[in-house]
């Protein structure tokens, strides 16, 4: 049951809605809680510094009337002791008054009058003045502390080339104050407190979001799913639809043509399996035919005899045909049969297969010819490339004019070499030559089947070239005659069959 459970959450986490949903989740929580935390953070910066400033104005005030009061010398003066007492109220902190001896003067706590106090800050105060103010804000004890010193304004003379009067200033002592932040800290927990709050809320309206958004987003997945399960169930077969997203689109168009071309196999393989059974069981039929006209005969002449037999050898010659035609086919799958690849002279190929079928041309009165631009040498199948020649030239001729012509030509360049095959023949009608590679398909039908084709042979030239990562072509003309090109590397890139 555990295991059966941890793969239910492995398969959940596997899921792209979940992914999406905790993205979305995480990046809006993660954001809340950066802006929560910078904004206390800006609020409590701010606040020490506004508050260390209004002390330190209080406090340069104060330190004026000790200068005019002489209280550094005199701590008598009541009004010097309440303005004291009410600013450490005020701020809720404790005042001492150090003079230059670093003596204390006056302690609004009164436990450290007449002590001496070493403290660095007070002693820099007391060297540099008004430079030697400064703040400093103990976090962890919620007080400001504050040094600020205590100046005197005098008039100095000096001898010069005629009397004169400068103005100075001298440190008679330091004001060390600490004030509390306990407003500041109450303030920033309701300020936490509202923020925590609003967070909470902000969090379920991004929970909310996150998983509307995840469903609505992914809900176009869901449907072609759905649309695909259909089509592998086979309640349809035709093309699925969905919304216009470019991903769906992507994916619904790659999934059209996938099953388009599954379709178009599909029929062709049921197409093949019928013109196969027809193509076999036409010769057998014809057979049956003259095997059953010889027996319904009694003494049958031998002349009616051997003509019978000689039409009975030629449909199994046809029938022969035909199954060798299906055998070379399928040794040109792709997939079943490797190359056996070696260098050939390409030209002395070419010549041997004319010369193969030059008794064939002359039979059909067609002048067989052969152009070759330079010497070409190729890493190819030489069986299959024979093929693929002798299947154009045979197609060439069979499909010729009376006193036609048949010339094949030889190129090559740095790449690739080409076999051009043209002839003078009948042409191919324009409808036609994207289907001439099918598998039994025929042009015209009832001259094939006087002349014994099979309708192979087109298919069995094409599967060749393209098991060489070649290319073949076509353009034709009717009545004027018809151009084959195949396109072959010259470096086979194919896997040598062993």
């Amino acid at each position: 049951m555990d295991i059966n459970n941890g793969f239910k959450i492995k398969d959940i986490f596997k899921s792209l809605r979940v992914r999406f949903f905790i993205i979305v989740f995480l990046t809006g929580l993660i954001s809340c809680l950066v802006v929560h935390f910078v904004i206390l953070e800006s609020y409590e910066d701010r606040a020490v510094n506004v508050k260390s400033t209004e002390v330190q104005t209080q406090l340069r005030i104060l330190a004026n009337h000790l200068i005019v009061s002489n209280y550094l010398q005199d701590t008598s003066s009541e009004v010097i002791n309440a303005e004291l007492d009410m600013l450490a109220n005020l701020y809720d902190g404790r005042v001492i008054v150090i003079n230059d001896d670093l003596k204390v003067v006056k302690d609004t706590y009164n436990i450290s009058q007449g002590k001496t106090i070493i403290s660095e800050e007070v002693v820099n105060c007391l060297k540099t003045g008004s430079k030697g103010a400064v703040s400093k804000y103990d976090e962890s004890n919620g007080y400001i502390e504050i040094v600020t010193p205590i100046i005197e304004s005098e008039v100095i003379e000096e001898e010069d080339v005629s009397l004169s009067e400068r103005s100075g200033e001298v440190v008679r002592g330091v004001l060390l104050t600490s004030a509390s932040t306990d407003t500041i800290v109450t303030t920033m927990s309701i300020l936490s407190r509202r923020a925590q709050t609003i967070e909470i809320i902000i969090i379920l309206v991004i929970l909310v979001f996150a998983a509307l958004v995840s469903i609505l987003l992914l809900s176009p997945f869901r449907r072609i799913t759905a649309a695909i399960n259909d089509v592998k169930a086979g309640y349809t077969d035709e093309p699925i639809k969905g919304p216009n997203y470019l991903e769906t689109e992507q994916i619904i168009k790659a999934f059209n043509a996938l099953l388009k071309r599954m379709k178009a196999l599909d029929d062709s393989r049921q197409e093949f399996v019928s013109n196969v059974s027809h193509e076999l069981k036409t010769p057998i039929t014809s057979m049956k035919v003259l095997a059953d006209s010889l027996l319904a005969q009694e003494d049958v002449p031998n002349e009616v005899y051997r003509e019978f037999m000689a039409d009975i050898g030629e449909e199994i010659d046809r029938e022969d045909k035909i199954i060798n035609d299906l055998l070379a086919l399928v040794k040109m799958d792709k997939k079943a049969s490797g190359l056996n690849i070696t260098s050939v002279d390409v030209v002395n190929l070419t010549e041997v297969v004319l010369k193969r079928m030059r008794p064939i041309a002359r039979k059909h009165n067609i002048e067989l010819t052969l152009e070759s631009k330079r010497a070409i040498t190729a890493e190819i199948d030489e069986v299959k490339i024979s093929l693929v020649i002798m299947n154009l030239v045979e197609n060439a001729i069979k499909y010729n004019k009376d006193e036609g012509w048949v010339r094949v030509e030889l190129d090559a360049d740095h790449q690739y070499f080409y076999v051009k095959v043209m002839d003078s023949g009948t042409g191919i009608p324009e409808e036609s030559l994207d289907s001439i590679y099918e598998r039994f398909y025929r042009v015209d039908k009832s001259r094939s089947r006087e002349i014994g084709g099979t309708g192979l042979g087109l298919s069995i030239a094409r599967n060749a070239v393209l098991m060489h990562r070649g290319t073949i072509n076509v353009e034709s003309r009717l009545d004027e005659g018809t151009t084959f090109t195949v396109r072959i590397p010259l470096t086979s890139t194919a896997t040598q069959g062993k």
